[in-house]
């Protein structure tokens, strides 16, 4: 790719007064008065935690932390990192933080399809494919699936087309009455968990895009008490196929030192077969 280097002298000043021009203005839009306090409250509020507690967790004291969140004390950069971290807010939130402070983010956000990420996907692909025969899925925030392996296909059988066309939304799939719902003998039970795990994960981050997709997969699961039907603490999926019922577990896997914010967002959702017939029907199918 050919840089600014490579262009005419007058060229280059030129974008240069264009940009700083742009990131002046990005800035004074982005930093607005009191925001980084608005948005410090907030997160603690949704932590449920003190000015003490937060103070004492972030190491720093009960009245600059009530400073900060007054607007009277602007904090420093690594002040504002500390606090991040301590709120355990994601690599996102972390960096929408550092920009309501007047601060350039931290962490980088790159497309699934860089260069940066091969070494990722070629990572992903071998997982995908050493799980065979089982179903497992790579997801991206609110479930939209990325990639998948070849298994896929028991949880898609049946399905309406449009559920099933990318971008394909493996929670939507799984609870519409188009989708998964009808062959899962136990979808209250099942359904039920999947929403408890996304209210949980709205505690942790609120998001009224959340909030609307949750309100909508509730509408499609039945409002009944959860059974006896367990494995240890988890919540077997039983689905129905051709070849009988499966019942299968759930395990979810993130990398969890990843420092760029597509790569944090992602998850492998890998299928377990809860029984050894599961098992068999699913090796069958694979054959």
């Amino acid at each position: 790719m050919v840089g600014p280097v490579g262009w005419p002298r007058n060229t280059r000043q030129g974008m240069a007064q264009r940009l700083a021009v742009s990131y002046d203005s990005v800035m004074a839009i982005a930093v607005r008065p009191n925001q980084f306090a608005h948005e410090l409250r907030r997160w603690r509020s949704a932590r449920r935690w003190s000015q003490l507690e937060l103070a004492l967790r972030a190491g720093t004291t009960q009245r600059h932390l009530s400073f900060m969140e007054q607007g009277r004390s602007a904090p420093g950069r690594t002040m504002v990192v500390r606090l991040a971290e301590t709120l355990e807010l994601s690599l996102r939130e972390r960096n929408a933080l550092l920009l309501a402070a007047g601060y350039a983010p931290v962490f980088p956000e790159s497309g699934l399809d860089d260069e940066a990420l091969q070494p990722v996907r070629d990572a992903l692909v071998r997982v995908l494919e050493g799980h065979m025969p089982y179903p497992a899925v790579v997801v991206r925030p609110y479930g939209e699936v990325v990639a998948a392996n070849g298994a896929l296909e028991v949880l898609a059988e049946g399905a309406a087309s449009w559920l099933v066309e990318p971008p394909i939304n493996v929670l939507r799939l799984a609870l519409h009455p188009s989708g998964m719902a009808p062959r899962v003998g136990n979808l209250a039970e099942w359904g039920r968990h999947i929403i408890d795990s996304l209210r949980a994960q709205v505690g942790r981050s609120p998001d009224p895009r959340l909030d609307e997709f949750v309100a909508e997969l509730e509408g499609y699961v039945p409002r009944a008490a959860p059974g006896p039907d367990h494995v240890g603490f988890a919540v077997p999926l039983r689905l129905r196929c051709g070849a009988g019922e499966l019942r299968l577990i759930t395990t979810l896997t993130s990398f969890a030192t990843a420092v760029d914010v597509t790569l944090a967002e992602l998850h492998l959702e890998a299928f377990l077969p809860a029984d050894s017939d599961s098992a068999r029907i699913l090796r069958d199918r694979a054959s």
